[in-house]
């Protein structure tokens, strides 16, 4: 059998080793099968959040019922699990999340706090978005919900190393209005301790407005980015491959004088 061949097509010649050939689509198609484990990891990851989140919906316990020692950034198990809350909310100390976006169009997150029934302790109720974009002097549409309600939520935990904005903040005018959610601050004006988690209303919930944020939020983006990685890789020793066996790299340059 012959190793080597050539080929042309009009002003383009391969020299053909077919040995190293083989190596080269043996190597080529290792690393896009890297890269297709890697984006089948990403979807079972999203499948198996979404599992969770449905049954989690269909479970929803008290928030009370959670274990203070469960209460902390590094339990798994709090994200997107969901909640039911009985109480009432406390309209008058809403808080505008500012600058935040729904399909290109600038706005407010509501974050409302929502005061427990059973033992009095006050959540904060991310409602949903509500649009900025208002006559002079025209309030944002908040739609109050007054008297005893229980609505079902999910808990988010934000990601340790998320970025908080530090806002100007003057504590006697309400709604206040912060570029970030700050636990600490809201303690602080508020004068009382606070779940410590932010919980998002699911969908068709009292008092929910435009839920801007996804249902699901698994941690898909280092399988993204090892997928990208791996297909880069295939494509790079495709490319010098042929760079080395052909004239490309003069025909290049001969287009680009």
């Amino acid at each position: 059998m012959q190793l080597r061949s050539e080929h042309s097509l009009g002003v383009f010649h391969i020299r053909i080793n077919w040995l190293f050939a083989a190596c080269v689509l043996m190597t080529v198609a290792a690393f896009a099968n890297l890269g297709l484990w890697q984006l089948d990891r990403a979807a079972t990851k999203v499948e198996a959040q979404q599992a969770m989140e449905i049954e989690s919906r269909e479970n929803a316990a008290p928030i009370e019922d959670i274990p203070v020692g469960h209460l902390h950034r590094a339990n798994p198990e709090l994200q997107n699990r969901h909640v039911s809350l009985s109480g009432e909310y406390v309209n008058d100390r809403t808080i505008l999340l500012l600058a935040e976006f729904f399909q290109g169009m600038i706005g407010y997150g509501v974050v409302t706090p929502f005061r427990l029934a059973s033992n009095q302790q006050l959540v904060l109720v991310n409602r949903g978005w509500t649009t900025g974009i208002l006559p002079p002097n025209t309030p944002p549409a908040l739609r109050p919900v007054s008297g005893p309600v229980q609505i079902t939520a999910q808990i988010f935990v934000p990601p340790e190393n998320a970025r908080v904005l530090a806002s100007q903040i003057d504590p006697s005018a309400w709604p206040l209005r912060m570029r970030t959610l700050e636990f600490d601050v809201v303690t602080e004006i508020l004068d009382e301790p606070l779940f410590p988690f932010e919980v998002r209303l699911t969908a068709e919930q009292e008092g929910v407005l435009v839920r801007h944020w996804p249902a699901v939020n698994a941690d898909v983006n280092q399988n993204l980015s090892y997928a990208v990685q791996w297909f880069s890789f295939a494509l790079l020793v495709l490319f010098a491959s042929v760079l080395a066996s052909s004239n490309l790299w003069a025909l290049l340059k001969e287009g680009n004088p």
